[in-house]
């Protein structure tokens, strides 16, 4: 379906930069993915632009990008109809983006008028959503998406508020559309996890932290460092700006709750101030110049499986040749 050789795609990371990560994880055989990226006020319409003509001129290979759809990311609806606009008139990045993935929001922003003109114009890119909980999955399924992202709340990032497991999740949303393409994400660093994940009915895996501890990601050392010697506890769900969030423990994540349920968090996002929300996206910024004590510094339960910081390439030919190896050998074990 995405043109890719190995069942390796990069989780989506914004609103951190990652373009070399992107080229590296599309250049070792997997799906590179350029995150929705709007730091220091920059216009992420322009910057997705100069991002993916980036990718096409230093790789060959198919990649994808992300768009985050959530009602407190105003610039949404744009990049949803000025990116496929944008790639409708670039003919090399029409043939290489195989891939957009929606997130924190609506599927149905991403399926509009441009975007299904791109599709018509003989572009083969496919429309996943990330899911956390099965009633979303269901969401995505009625608005005719191409798959699926399930998303534990072992993950970094952008969490549900019902906290299901990735091992859970997959075997809810399987069971319910067994013929629905899954890419599973959330507690995945090791050839263990991607013959799971394949056992159990997906057909890849997605990966953040795995990739932050690598040598080619856009990372702040100081970010990657944390990696190798941290532990699975060393992470905790606390309120973000776009609801509960997997968060490594530092000064920044001390100083933040976690709110029950949707309608609490609304209710949190009516009383703060614009000079608040500013304040708050702030602390990301901060993670990326290498802030990681005041930083809000986003890492999932996998740390604790990852223990050195390595080239993409190895990473991905470790996790699949050891799941390949893993795979062979069921036989052997079920009888």
């Amino acid at each position: 379906m995405l043109g890719i050789e190995k069942p390796i795609i990069g989780a989506p990371m914004g609103p951190f930069y990652t373009t070399e990560l992107t080229i590296a994880v599309s250049e070792a055989g997997g799906l590179g993915v350029l995150s929705h990226t709007n730091l220091y006020g920059k216009s992420s319409i322009d910057e997705m632009k100069k991002n993916m003509e980036y990718v096409v001129e230093h790789t060959d290979k198919p990649f994808g990008f992300n768009i985050r759809t959530a009602r407190m990311q105003p610039d949404s609806p744009a990049l949803c109809r000025a990116i496929p606009k944008f790639i409708m008139k670039n003919p090399k990045i029409k043939e290489q983006c195989r891939y957009v993935i929606t997130s924190a929001g609506s599927p149905r922003m991403i399926r509009n008028k441009t975007f299904e003109k791109l599709v018509e114009s003989g572009s083969q890119i496919k429309h996943f959503h990330v899911a956390p909980a099965k009633w979303l999955a269901d969401k995505c399924i009625s608005t005719g998406v191409d798959g699926l992202v399930l998303t534990g709340t072992e993950g970094g990032g952008h969490q549900s508020y019902e906290k299901i497991s990735t091992l859970v999740l997959q075997q809810q949303v399987k069971g319910a559309y067994p013929d629905i393409p899954i890419i599973a994400c959330g507690g995945f660093a090791s050839a263990e996890g991607l013959a799971g994940a394949i056992a159990m009915g997906a057909g890849a895996i997605a990966m953040g932290s795995r990739f932050i501890a690598s040598e080619e990601s856009e990372f702040h050392q100081n970010y990657k460092n944390i990696v190798p010697s941290a532990t699975a506890k060393d992470t905790e769900l606390v309120t973000g700006f776009l609801g509960p969030i997997r968060l490594w423990k530092n000064k920044y994540s001390a100083s933040h709750g976690l709110v029950a349920n949707k309608e609490e968090k609304m209710a949190e996002e009516a009383a703060l101030s614009a000079e608040a929300l500013i304040k708050d996206q702030k602390h990301y910024e901060q993670t990326y110049d290498g802030d990681i004590e005041d930083g809000a510094v986003l890492l999932g339960q996998s740390i604790g499986m990852i223990n050195s910081i390595e080239k993409v390439s190895t990473i991905i030919n470790d996790i699949v040749g050891g799941a390949e190896k893993i795979l062979k050998n069921i036989g052997s074990v079920v009888k």
